[in-house]
């Protein structure tokens, strides 16, 4: 029998894996918490873990007609952002995937009419940031597999999702991590202003005092464990557009049990701005 170990939502921002000169640049001189928050993470709660697998529900890979997961055998090549080729450009990563428990994720929707996940495993498929970033800070010796965010679905499809994901682990012999790799409110300055606001205090950068007020409430309720809070605040907390619409953090819930989870948050760094996005990372001990 496997067993969920450990989960977390974290962020996975470019500047984390920008230098250090730039980053203080881009901060007033100051680093970002975000980038010892990630080292300490995983020092002080993934490592310990001896983990088999990190599963990453990644925020920038949208599907559309059903749930898609990474099977591959294994990862390795060089990637540069469509998005911020400046920055991320020609990254070398190389990780080994778990096809056994994609495709017991796949098998554990058959048969169903109320979802449909597929694995995948062509070579071509591209990989996205929200789970690259994560490997300078994050890799050890697991196993990595990503999966996507279907733009159609809604919270319910979201935390089955995560449900049957526990289902799969459950007949494996597994040790696993879910990383929700994503940010909470997800609204950008525009391009006039975007350079006027790329540090990282929350009060002067977020895109509003609202959404900086929503994602705190969050967080909140995440380090107190009281994630049927959050669950009743989501249609809230989607006017404030969540990274993803909130499915990386729902997906991971699904698997945790949903509105009976009450493991609480350990927060890593601060609550930061990001672009006007709000970012953080919370470790949650099972």
């Amino acid at each position: 029998m496997g067993e969920i170990v450990g989960a977390a939502l974290v962020s996975h921002v470019p500047p984390l894996v920008l230098p250090e000169k730039i980053r203080r640049e881009l901060n007033d001189g100051e680093d970002t918490s975000l980038f010892a928050g990630l080292h300490q993470l995983r020092a002080e709660k993934l490592a310990p873990l001896n983990a088999d697998t990190v599963v990453v529900i990644d925020t920038h890979w949208f599907t559309t007609i059903e749930h898609i997961v990474a099977s591959h055998d294994h990862r390795q090549g060089l990637y540069t952002s469509e998005e911020l080729p400046r920055g991320m450009c020609q990254m070398p990563y190389d990780f080994p995937g778990d096809p056994e428990l994609a495709l017991a994720w796949e098998a554990a929707a058959s048969g169903r009419d109320d979802t449909w996940i597929t694995a995948i495993d062509d070579p071509y498929l591209p990989v996205h940031y929200p789970t690259l970033n994560l490997l300078p800070f994050l890799q050890g010796d697991e196993k990595w597999v990503s999966a996507g965010i279907c733009q159609t679905a809604d919270a319910q499809d979201f935390m089955l999702f995560g449900r049957l994901l526990a289902d799969a682990i459950g007949q494996l012999d597994r040790r696993v991590v879910i990383l929700a790799s994503g940010g909470l409110s997800h609204k950008f300055w525009s391009l006039r202003e975007f350079r006027d606001h790329e540090a990282a205090d929350p009060d002067l950068h977020l895109s509003s005092p609202q959404a900086a007020a929503a994602d705190r409430h969050v967080i909140a309720k995440m380090l107190a464990g009281d994630h049927a809070g959050i669950l009743d605040f989501v249609p809230e907390f989607n006017q404030h557009a969540p990274e993803g619409y909130f499915g990386h953090y729902l997906t991971v819930l699904g698997a945790l049990g949903g509105r009976d989870c009450t493991a609480a948050g350990t927060q890593f760094g601060n609550y930061e701005a990001v672009a006007g996005t709000g970012q953080a990372h919370i470790w949650f001990d099972l």
